[in-house]
């Protein structure tokens, strides 16, 4: 009811919220009575394999189950669940979904994870009320609401550009995606790159989203706890393990800040960019890329400024185009990744690369 369906709504009374009551919890309970999930010891085994074929890895035994009927609250139209054995649960099922407030808890949901995490009333009456209709009109098919969404002028709404706080798997791919790995390609065993992804990984424990370990039933906080929903990826402790994470991975060093031989294949990035002679143009495909939305024009000099410091554009034109002349040049190719990392670094330390 609370996570999942219906959502609690505001309490108006004593174990009374506005769309279930405690009682309703009880009442529900009783109705899946008798379901057993199998544990790994219990999955059925034959010639000492594990077999799933044709075999539920539940279990509904009669015994357990409470045969009384079930009176539900107004809330749900007082309906009564009658004794059905190891079919009562479909009832249960449908009378949640008979609600109206489920198709719209469930587009709350939608909303808060594609666009953004405040609803208001106008967004409400305006867009989750659309939804949720026709969310209904479809028989709960998701397909038809989403694409409704994605099409609507609301959704490419500049105010809805970049609003949401990356996650740490969507911060980690965001540095990853765009770019190969310069020591991970033919020279490197399956071996190191299988240890060079593990250290990745590791670090999502630091950013506290640890892969496939959810830190309750509900989830990840994010997603769910108001008032801050995905602004509580940050924190004193998370943005640190971020800005160091970005850091090795553009200044290609490690934790010592020593050279690590792993960093983003900065050459190859800007190689396939349409126009990297040009510091001006090259800087707003960097931004284009890394950014979900444009910044100022004063970001821009500052970002020029990490690039270029102190000396005019025309510097980076004759320093690269020399490097493209004789790419072989040991000395040439240095100063342009030093460059280009210098200036990656500080573009994955605003706080716009934060956003998605």
């Amino acid at each position: 009811f609370e996570l999942f369906s219906i959502g609690k709504g505001p309490q108006i009374a004593p174990g009374d919220y506005t769309n279930y009551t405690e009682t309703d919890i009880q009442e529900a309970a009783k109705v899946l009575t008798g379901w057993q999930i199998l544990n790994f010891t219990n999955w059925p085994v034959t010639n000492g394999q594990v077999t799933l074929e044709n075999s539920a890895l539940t279990v509904f035994t009669q015994f357990f189950h409470d045969s009384t009927s079930k009176t539900f609250s107004a809330h749900f139209n007082n309906t009564t669940i009658t004794n059905a054995g190891a079919n009562e649960y479909l009832q249960l099922v449908d009378m949640i979904f008979q609600q109206d407030e489920c198709a719209r808890f469930l587009c709350r949901k939608f909303y808060r994870w594609f666009v953004y995490y405040t609803i208001d009333a106008e967004t409400e009456a305006g867009i989750i009320a659309q939804m949720a209709q026709m969310l209904l009109d479809n028989d709960y098919q998701v397909q038809p609401v989403l694409e409704a969404l994605f099409g609507s002028q609301h959704f490419f709404d500049v105010i809805n550009r970049g609003p949401m706080i990356k996650n740490p798997i969507d911060f980690m791919m965001s540095l990853v995606k765009p770019f190969h790995f310069e020591q991970l390609e033919p020279t490197v065993s399956l071996l190191q790159k299988q240890v060079f992804y593990q250290n990745l990984f590791n670090h999502y424990d630091g950013m506290q989203m640890s892969y496939f370990m959810p830190p309750s039933v509900a989830g990840w906080k994010a997603y769910y706890q108001e008032p801050s929903y995905y602004r509580i990826w940050i924190n004193a402790s998370t943005l640190v393990a971020r800005s160091k994470l970005s850091g090795q991975l553009a200044l290609s060093v490690n934790n010592n800040g020593q050279p690590s031989g792993y960093g983003l294949d900065v050459l190859g990035f800007v190689a396939a960019l349409d126009n990297p002679t040009d510091p001006v143009a090259m800087i707003d495909e960097f931004v284009r890329i890394l950014f979900p939305r444009d910044i100022t024009a004063t970001q821009k000099d500052y970002l020029k400024s990490a690039l270029l410091p102190g000396l005019p554009d025309y510097e980076w034109t004759v320093e690269y185009g020399d490097y493209l002349v004789d790419p072989t040049n040991a000395v040439l190719q240095a100063a342009i990744v030093s460059k280009l990392r210098v200036l990656l670094n500080t573009m994955m330390s605003m706080p716009e690369f934060q956003l998605s």
